[in-house]
């Protein structure tokens, strides 16, 4: 059977036959322009969706290495700034040495006070450095500077230091002086709680005697010292020991002199909030890593132990099968992870109550890698110690490595001439280099850590940049030879159909 072929079908067909010869040729010149085997999802779409998590990874890499960079900046100069510290300390130890010394003059001491006063205000602006404009050692209060000069109280009287420590008020300096306030007390009074002193602000070389400006049954009780104004409470200045005069060293003596208060923020604070409002007074105690939540299972009337569960993940899963400790009277203690949260409530707290333990931070911690970050700032009060929240910081329960401590006595000690003074200064300030030693210690590992991650970071974008290439990127040697090969094919295809297009019956008629 003849078939007979329309001329119909044959336009239709050539017109087909060009466009899919063309269409070929520009999706090869595509390649050709973009050097990319994959331009479009239907072109590999098992290509196509590595490519775009590739992309994905090396953008990740990419803010990683950014982020290594500026970590490195802030632990150079964290290093660089600990170690002109214990550079300053060093010095400062000299200067120690010699104040300890009997052969040196009260002159001499003098002009030592004079330097190492210079070193502490040196120490403070060290313990202020800043990078990009963010401090250094103030926690998270990058805006603020970690420390500031004021005015602090050491005395030579145990029994007075105790009192004065367990003074709900402590003691309060305003006020200022260039040079040490020496303060003596040369009487004793229980009753009026007002015993009579005297001050020297030139090293015990001359003295006034001291006012109150309160009255005597007034509580605290407000020490007038020329330029400064101190705060003590009664049961403190009920404790002093009169001395005879102005060489008794045996009596109650003051020295005021410089110190450094931390402003920043500290990891040691933990707030709980009552989210259900339960009536309970609630607190927490411990070292907590994040936030934890706690939710009572049953009635805690105070009678009996309970049962209640924690959640650390905010919620989402809870650790339940929890029972509480023994209550004591209207108390009751709760285990958790890092520690115990405490109810007081002189009702019942009832079951579904919750509370968020939030421990405060002040760490900065910068991601280095898919699985690392590093803490880039620093605590201050942690390292150079100093005063915080009206009291001087303690390391280990002991002020001896509180450098800034450390160095105010040193200077009082050698503005008045105490040798004995300077000797316990000497002391003090092996331990706040170590101190300061410690924690450089922990900033260097923390740098060779980002060196080790920006090398690994490194090598993961190199891998991920090969990955990429292999699956975009097109062979440009295999790619040519194609595309010279579809150029031929459709010219020829366009001189066949415009041959055959040309044929037709009628030209034969």
């Amino acid at each position: 059977m003849v078939m007979r072929v329309a001329q119909q079908s044959i336009y239709g067909s050539i017109v087909r036959q060009n466009n899919a010869a063309l269409s070929r040729l520009m999706e090869t010149n595509l390649q050709s322009s973009t050097q990319k085997r994959i331009n479009a999802p239907s072109d590999d779409p098992n290509g196509a969706a590595l490519v775009l998590q590739t992309r994905c990874d090396i953008s990740q890499l990419t803010q990683y290495k950014r982020n290594i960079t500026s970590a490195e900046g802030w632990l150079t100069q964290s290093d660089s700034a600990l170690t002109s510290v214990s550079t300053l300390i060093t010095s400062i130890k000299g200067y120690a040495e010699q104040g300890a010394t009997g052969s040196v003059t009260e002159e001499n001491r003098g002009e030592i006070a004079s330097a190492v006063r210079q070193y502490f205000q040196q120490l403070i602006s060290l313990a202020n450095t800043e990078y990009s404009g963010q401090s250094l050692f103030a926690g998270q209060k990058v805006d603020t500077e970690a420390f500031s000069e004021a005015l602090w109280m050491n005395s030579n009287d145990e029994t007075f230091n105790a009192a004065v420590a367990a003074s709900n008020g402590g003691f309060t300096l305003t006020g200022s002086s260039n040079s040490t306030l020496l303060v003596q007390f040369m009487g004793t009074d229980t009753a009026g709680h007002q015993p009579a002193f005297s001050y020297s602000a030139d090293g015990g070389t001359t003295w006034t005697t001291g006012s109150y400006n309160t009255a005597t049954t007034d509580d605290p009780q407000e020490l007038n010292l020329g330029g400064v104004t101190m705060t003590l409470d009664n049961d403190a200045l009920d404790t002093v020991t009169a001395c005879a005069d102005h060489e008794d060293e045996n009596g109650t003596w003051m020295w005021i002199r410089p110190t450094a208060v931390y402003n920043g923020n500290t990891n040691d604070g933990v707030t709980v909030i009552d989210a259900t409002n339960s009536g309970a007074t609630a607190s927490a105690a411990g070292v907590f890593s994040g936030n934890v939540a706690v939710r009572l299972d049953e009635d805690c009337d105070f009678s009996a132990p309970f049962a209640y569960s924690y959640s650390t993940d905010g919620g989402r899963s809870w650790v339940s099968g929890n029972t509480s400790g023994t209550p004591s009277g209207t108390t009751v203690s709760l285990p958790v992870p890092g520690g115990s949260l405490t109810l007081d409530s002189a009702g019942t707290v009832v079951s579904g109550s919750q509370f968020f333990i939030q421990p405060s931070t002040a760490d900065i911690s910068v991601a280095i890698s898919p699985t690392d970050s590093v803490t880039v700032n620093g605590v201050g009060k942690d390292i150079f110690g100093g005063v915080y929240n009206g009291q001087a910081v303690t390391f280990e329960g002991s002020v001896d490595a509180n450098l800034f401590e450390t160095v105010g006595k040193l200077v009082g000690y050698l503005e008045t001439n105490n040798q004995q003074g300077c000797q316990e200064a000497l002391d003090q300030l092996t331990a706040s280099q170590e101190q300061v030693l410690t924690v450089a210690a922990s900033v260097g590992a923390r740098e060779n850590r980002v060196t080790a991650a920006g090398v690994m970071v490194d090598t993961l974008a190199e891998n991920a940049g090969d990955t990429l290439s292999k699956t975009e990127d097109a062979d440009l040697t295999e790619l040519i030879t194609k595309l010279a090969q579809q150029e031929l094919a459709y010219q020829a295809v366009l001189k066949s159909s415009s041959t055959v297009m040309n044929l037709s019956l009628v030209s034969y008629i």
